[in-house]
């Protein structure tokens, strides 16, 4: 069962607020903290917190020059805010835990000052459980995380990560490693688990095989 409750599809609304991001994706059972100072996403915090709690994170689209356009990607997921806090400044400090991922079937004229829209969680449907990693190498995927990491300096409590359900490593991975935006909407919509496992690891070694420079996808 997801967190929250949350079952299946028809227990989640099907309009949402967006939080629209570039490089940023959040996946089923993650955590993304998230630093709100914009007028517009402060209001859409307040009206979450007073309804739901729940935001869909989505990047905007990708243009054929590679250069982010005003549409959005096809594919997001809805998070619940689990932690709330106000700074002195009047920014919002939240963490969202991502619940499932859902398909924006159009954009609503809502006359909110944040964007919305009308989704669909049914292709999707698998993610309410813990997704099940029998078909993965884990070993070979810490390995792999462990060369990148240390390609680039990364610091990383390896024994954190060894004791991580294979799902939070992978789902993690995905999230904080700073591929380019159309790498990160590919891992977002790896259908399984081993899908996105699969993508991630091709995603490391191309990197690990240029040394980090000028490869398929763009480091930062």
């Amino acid at each position: 069962m997801s967190a929250f409750g949350y079952r299946k599809p028809a227990d989640l609304p099907q309009t949402i607020p967006l939080f629209p991001l570039e490089g940023a994706i959040l996946l089923p059972r993650g955590v993304l903290a998230l630093n709100v100072f914009e007028p517009r996403y402060l209001n859409m915090v307040d009206d979450a917190l007073g309804a739901e709690r729940l935001i869909g994170m989505i990047q905007p689209s990708v243009g054929d020059d590679g250069e982010t356009v005003a549409d959005l990607a096809d594919v997001g997921t809805v998070g619940r805010i689990t932690t709330f806090s106000e700074t002195d400044d009047g920014r919002y400090l939240i963490t969202l835990t991502g619940v499932a991922r859902f398909n924006a079937l159009r954009e609503l004229n809502a006359g909110t000052p944040y964007r919305q829209a009308f989704v669909s969680y049914d292709a999707f449907a698998d993610d309410f459980a813990p997704a099940s990693d029998r078909a993965i190498d884990r070993g070979k995927l810490i390995a792999t995380l462990k060369t990148y990491a240390g390609l680039h300096g990364f610091s990383v409590d390896w024994d954190s990560v060894e004791q991580a359900p294979t799902e939070t490593v992978i789902n993690v991975a995905a999230q904080i490693c700073p591929f380019d935006a159309a790498a990160k909407q590919a891992l977002l919509e790896s259908q399984t688990l081993e899908d996105r496992n699969n993508a991630l690891i091709a995603l490391l070694e191309w990197d690990v095989a240029d040394e980090g420079g000028g490869g398929p996808r763009s480091m930062q």
